[in-house]
């Protein structure tokens, strides 16, 4: 019987044993998406309402790639406490949280606190998905050079991406990263109201340059753009070694840098953020894949191991005697994606 009386059974089987919603209930393959609009794609703060379409396509990716039911919730919220609340009262009926466009440094203190109360998965997107497949990325593109974890890496932007950016390159044994924001080089000496820019500075730039970004690009073996459209002039990038240099210029849809221009330079191992360029740097090709997984093998939590996993997963799939400057990322419409990411939230 759909409904009553039978549907009385797993309520108070429910009551009874709470772990049981995820016998009887939708929440052991739901995630909301949520969003309060304040940092929607390249279009800033336009609000919640106008944020539902882009929540909408996320859920739209989640249910059609990773078999994932997913439901759009945007709230009218700014506050970043009430938003913590707002979200997890939603907590009975989600088996996860995929946090989206909420603007930073909020974003960092939302999905920390929910993270502390909340015994289920809870992601901010914008961070670590980006995170992964920039790391998976960056894996290939580092044999094509032929060049390993000693590597020089900038990272233009100190944001959501920049900060996750940072800390997984970090966890995965690089140690020469520059940190660059709209002010200059992320240094020890500066005050930083921002406690998560004070983080970053502590935990880069060992030799504590100081200056605008030509400083940190100055013989840098990578650039991890992840700031604003037309942001690295021609001479800039010809800073960088001359030695299979890499360039990841992610702002969308217009990169960092002009495409020609590092062309014209000999830099030849580039990805970007854009569909109709090679080697597109896109979150879909982690987070059905990464709510998948977690679900299917019961987890709680999504640790920097399994995000490192699921990087390595993502590298994997395309072969060495495959790898080339155009082809160092799986496309995002690569089946084998999904599934081999939800391998690697098991490990």
């Amino acid at each position: 019987m759909a409904y009553t009386p039978g549907v009385a059974d797993p309520c108070l089987a429910i009551s009874k044993n709470s772990e049981d919603v995820y016998k009887y209930t939708m929440k052991g393959n739901t995630v909301a998406v949520i969003s309060n609009g304040t940092a929607v794609l390249g279009l800033g703060n336009i609000g919640a309402r106008a944020s539902i379409p882009v929540m909408e396509g996320k859920a739209l990716l989640f249910k059609q790639l990773g078999g994932v039911n997913a439901f759009p919730i945007c709230i009218n919220e700014k506050d970043p406490v009430k938003l913590v609340e707002i979200i997890a009262s939603l907590e009975p009926v989600f088996g996860g949280f995929n946090l989206e466009d909420i603007k930073s440094p909020e974003c960092f203190y939302v999905e920390r606190e929910l993270k502390k109360r909340l015994s289920i998965p809870v992601m901010h997107d914008d961070q670590h998905a980006t995170a992964i497949v920039v790391s998976a990325g960056l894996i290939n593109a580092l044999k094509l050079a032929g060049k390993g974890k000693e590597v020089k890496i900038v990272i233009q932007g100190a944001g959501a991406a920049g900060n996750a950016v940072t800390k997984l390159l970090i966890k995965q044994g690089f140690k020469n990263i520059i940190v660059v924001d709209k002010k200059g080089i992320l240094d020890r000496d500066q005050h930083y109201e921002d406690e998560f820019k004070k983080e970053l500075a502590e935990l880069t730039n060992h030799h504590n340059f100081k200056g605008p970004i030509d400083v940190a690009l100055k013989d840098a073996d990578v650039l991890i753009g992840l700031s604003g459209p037309n942001s690295i002039s021609k001479s800039q990038l010809s800073l960088l070694t001359k030695t299979n240099p890499i360039v990841f210029a992610l702002a969308n849809p217009i990169p960092e840098i002009s495409i020609e221009d590092a062309k014209s330079l000999g830099i030849t191992l580039i990805a970007t953020g854009r569909s109709d360029l090679p080697n597109q740097i896109n979150n879909v090709l982690a987070f059905p894949g990464i709510f998948k997984g977690v679900f299917q093998y019961g987890k709680k939590e999504i640790t920097d191991e399994m995000k490192i996993n699921a990087a390595k997963a993502i590298a994997k799939l395309i072969k060495q005697e495959e790898l080339n400057p155009d082809y160092f990322i799986p496309r995002v419409f690569n089946k084998r994606v999904v599934k081999a990411v939800a391998r690697a939230m098991k490990k």
